[in-house]
């Protein structure tokens, strides 16, 4: 089933069917040039977002799959506070805050991770950094999955007793001993050069890192292509792939469709109730 523009109820009803229905929201024609985005291709994206929001909401798919954007296009051409889908989706949800209404984690085979902070400058990151801001992501690790939570800690060797950095001892530390109070099983702050090792030999179940690349650079580097990208906190399931647009490769036949299989067969565990916990 192939539906244009809009979809409306009963539009919405035939798709609970068995069919498997193709949604292009944007009834007009465009040119697509492989290997770029232009205005129309960006408000075309955001038109698609927006659809399968609205379908899964109304109940006619359990759960929503991403594919890459290009934030740059979005922001330049259509959206200009356009961050990327996490935020967009959480806005969309009626979601206020990054870490105490929602989180974006990462699922692989044997590691799993959340960020504390998402696509913000490192600078800021590390400028906002706070306790009250580790201790609301706990919270809302420990009420949606459960389980072993480890903090990375921001400096080399996790400040080195203060040697290297006090954040440590002024921030992490005592957010988690109040999370531990609360019966949340967290550790930390822990070096996070062998942070990320220790968790794929199961010495907890989610690692909290305090940067998008600190924890990234792990996810990708242990699994690139088989790893999960799960938004925790929002009332609908959310996954996505884990690379980009990859433009430079389109049109050539060369792109990989097995990140996106591993997702999708990710996604149905996650509905058929097989949610990350204790290991």
């Amino acid at each position: 089933m192939f539906l244009e523009g809009s979809v409306d109820r009963d539009a919405l009803e035939a798709l609970a069917g068995d069919q498997i229905a193709i949604v292009d929201p944007v009834s007009e024609r465009r040119t697509i040039r492989p290997g770029g985005s232009t205005p129309a291709d960006a408000a075309a994206a955001v038109a698609a977002i927006d659809v399968a929001v609205d379908l899964v909401q109304a109940g006619v798919g359990d759960a929503l799959v991403t594919l890459p954007v290009s934030k740059q296009s979005i922001a330049t051409h259509h959206l200009p506070d356009f961050r990327g889908h996490t935020e967009y989706l959480a806005e969309k949800a009626g979601l206020e805050r990054y870490g105490r209404d929602y989180l974006m984690t990462f699922l692989a085979a044997d590691l799993q991770v959340a960020l504390l902070t998402t696509h913000i400058p490192l600078q800021q990151a590390i400028g906002e950094l706070d306790g009250a801001q580790i201790s609301e992501a706990l919270d809302l690790m420990h009420r949606r999955t459960g389980g072993r939570i480890a903090v990375a800690g921001l400096n080399p060797h996790a400040g080195e007793g203060g040697l290297m950095g006090d954040e440590e001892n002024r921030l992490i530390r005592p957010a988690v001993e109040q999370a531990r109070q609360k019966g949340i099983e967290a550790i930390g702050p822990e070096s996070a050069d062998s942070l990320f090792a220790r968790a794929r030999r199961s010495e907890f179940d989610w690692v909290l890192a305090l940067y998008h690349d600190q924890g990234l650079i792990a996810v990708k580097t242990a699994a690139f292509g088989t790893a999960t990208n799960w938004t925790l906190g929002l009332p609908f399931l959310r996954t996505s792939v884990d690379h980009g647009t990859a433009f430079d490769i389109a049109g050539q036949n060369l792109a990989d469709d097995g990140p996106l299989r591993h997702v999708v067969e990710t996604t149905l565990r996650l509905i058929s109730g097989q949610l990350p916990t204790s290991r």
